[in-house]
């Protein structure tokens, strides 16, 4: 499955479990063009769109924003190779809107939790291997959640070399094994297992540009006369917009914190700064290794994760420069 894998790209690590708190947006970099590969100066790089700060329910957030020129995409700049991945998020509610919240490696290994808009009380899980669309899909309707759009949950990806299970506060809604996506024909696991970036996103699926499956999966068609997305661009406008232009309309997800508590399978050693990918071992499984090589575009010295975490995630400039197969 593999088609294009550059020999020893370096991502780099971080150390301790992480804990973020998006309203402190000084950790993230608003234009991802300018990161040049040092993770110890931001955690996040928004990739399209725009973001704002909020506090709703007492707590303070980010409001990621969908119009009809963009979506938004945040997206860590460390990976993390198995462990446990918790968001704190209040969706959208609007057919078509998906909010949500997913890893997503080199080569296209992705976890999903998603939130079509057209329902507030059920939630997406899913995963793909290598960008492989399987005939039968992976996807599961988890039900019964309570409203989605009024009120904070804790979403959780626990992911094992073993097993992928999805959890809502706290709560396990859904357990993948590995040991049972081996594809019957070539005895390959179909399983996610490569470093993988956090994302976080707000996005349309409700647009004459999708495909039709994927549009009736987000609910329908985006109604951008709906009265919620033009009355949060004036409300934006009124609150903070000193110039006269009109700020344009939009439809939102807040998003509070992520945590993340990292679960490799060998523990790096001393000095272990990085990732770095090796020779395939096979067509279709890339070889991983620790090292203390710099994951700096200009080939400056190595640096100590930012956050001293003691497990190891991966910063992305590099594999967007590196690998092929980067979103």
């Amino acid at each position: 499955m593999i088609t294009s894998l550059v020999t020893s790209p370096v991502i780099a690590r971080l150390t301790t479990p992480a804990a973020y708190t998006l309203s402190d947006t000084s950790r993230i970099l608003s234009n991802y063009t300018y990161f040049d590969g040092n993770a110890s100066e931001y955690d996040w790089v928004l990739q399209e769109g725009s973001i704002l700060n909020t506090t709703s329910d007492g707590e303070a957030a980010i409001v990621l924003t969908l119009t009809e020129q963009s979506g938004s995409l945040l997206s860590s700049t460390r990976y993390v190779h198995y462990g446990t991945i918790t968001a704190r998020l209040k969706t959208g509610r609007w057919a078509g809107v998906v909010t949500a919240f997913i890893t997503m490696s080199s080569i296209k290994d992705e976890i999903d939790w998603e939130f079509p808009g057209n329902t507030t009380t059920q939630g997406q899980t899913n995963y793909f291997w290598q960008a492989d669309i399987p005939s039968v899909t992976n996807g599961v309707t988890e039900t019964g959640l309570t409203d989605t759009y009024a009120t904070w949950h804790d979403y959780t990806i626990d992911w094992t070399p073993d097993s992928l299970t999805f959890l809502v506060d706290g709560n396990i809604t859904r357990t993948i094994l590995a040991a049972d996506t081996i594809n019957n024909v070539t005895g390959v696991s179909q399983f996610p297992n490569t470093p993988s970036r956090i994302q976080l996103s707000l996005w349309a699926a409700g647009v004459s540009s999708e495909p039709e499956g994927t549009v009736i999966w987000g609910g329908g068609l985006i109604d951008w006369a709906n009265p919620d997305y033009i009355s949060a661009g004036t409300l934006y406008h009124l609150r903070f917009v000193t110039s006269a232009h009109d700020w344009p309309g939009h439809f939102y997800a807040l998003f509070q914190s992520v945590s993340v508590q990292c679960n490799d399978t060998t523990a790096p050693g001393p000095g272990i700064t990085s990732y770095v990918y090796g020779p395939n071992s096979t067509l279709d499984t890339p070889s991983i290794a620790f090292s203390n090589a710099s994951t700096l575009l200009n080939g400056a010295s190595s640096f100590s994760g930012g956050n001293g975490m003691h497990c190891v995630l991966v910063a992305g400039v590099l594999v967007i420069t590196l690998l092929a197969h980067l979103f």
